[in-house]
């Protein structure tokens, strides 16, 4: 390898260019300044940029929002192993074994899906705030939350899911300023369909979310007694994901563009 730092942009959970997720995604041979990954994260300003450094046994794998780091995102962990094996760093067949904040996250490619094996989050169920509608513009069935910082609401169907106009302002400063909304989904080809608004880390709507299933794959296993599952998250980008529950770990399964890869000069 060379001293030369290249970042790429991939849409992740998508097949086609410009819809999923867009995630930036760097690849360093050493660690390098928290301050610098942060300004590079704001200057690329999708919702997370991936710093991956190579270590012994596995890769050093962090996430950074425009505003602040996250210990886990499961879009620009996808992204990262597209570029992987895209780029030939990681040969086909093999697997990859990223050191995250949240754990050691194992990744594997199955025919054109790559496949994220993630820890599964418990749901602790509360009564339905009084406030909540106010913020989202719907009044709830369930309220949750994650001991990782989510809120997780269900809506009746999907039809509400898709027209919901929260107040992000006011969200942003609430306990709902990490919100994962569900339904189960109006289209025979998904089993439920979920938006995730994220303002508490300056993402009003994430497009797609990858470790919000970690969350969503439980409670509908639950709900259903299902263990594989189609999501479909309905934001205006869109995205398609595989999931099932594997004990206390969830496989998410999707693919992923890249955009364009460039050098940077700072």
């Amino acid at each position: 390898m060379n001293n030369r730092r290249i970042i790429y942009q991939v849409d992740a959970f998508t097949s086609e260019p410009f819809k999923g997720n867009p995630a930036g995604v760097c690849i360093l041979e050493k660690e390098v300044n928290e301050d610098w990954m942060k300004k590079i994260a704001a200057e690329l300003h999708v919702s997370e940029t991936a710093f991956i450094v190579p270590g012994k046994d596995a890769y050093k794998i962090r996430y950074f929002t425009p505003e602040s780091e996250v210990p886990l995102c499961g879009h620009a962990t996808l992204s990262s192993a597209h570029i992987m094996f895209e780029t030939g760093i990681t040969p086909e067949g093999s697997g990859i074994v990223f050191h995250s904040a949240a754990g050691i996250l194992n990744v594997s490619k199955d025919g054109g899906w790559i496949v994220l094996d993630f820890p599964a989050y418990g749901l602790v169920r509360y009564p339905v705030p009084a406030d909540i509608g106010l913020y989202l513009g719907a009044e709830p069935l369930e309220y949750h939350r994650t001991a990782h910082g989510w809120a997780f609401v269900l809506l009746a169907g999907e039809e509400e899911v898709r027209g919901l106009e929260p107040d992000f302002a006011a969200m942003k400063k609430s306990p709902y300023g990490d919100l994962i909304v569900t339904a189960p989904s109006s289209d025979p080809d998904y089993d439920f369909c979920v938006r995730c608004f994220v303002p508490a880390l300056g993402i009003n709507e994430d497009p797609v979310t990858g470790s919000a299933h970690c969350a969503l794959v439980p409670f509908w296993n639950k709900k259903t007694g299902k263990s594989e599952f189609v999501s479909h998250q309905v934001s205006a980008r869109g995205g398609i994901l595989k999931v099932s529950l594997n004990g206390e770990r969830v496989n998410i399964s999707g693919q992923a563009v890249t955009i364009f890869k460039a050098e940077l000069n700072h």
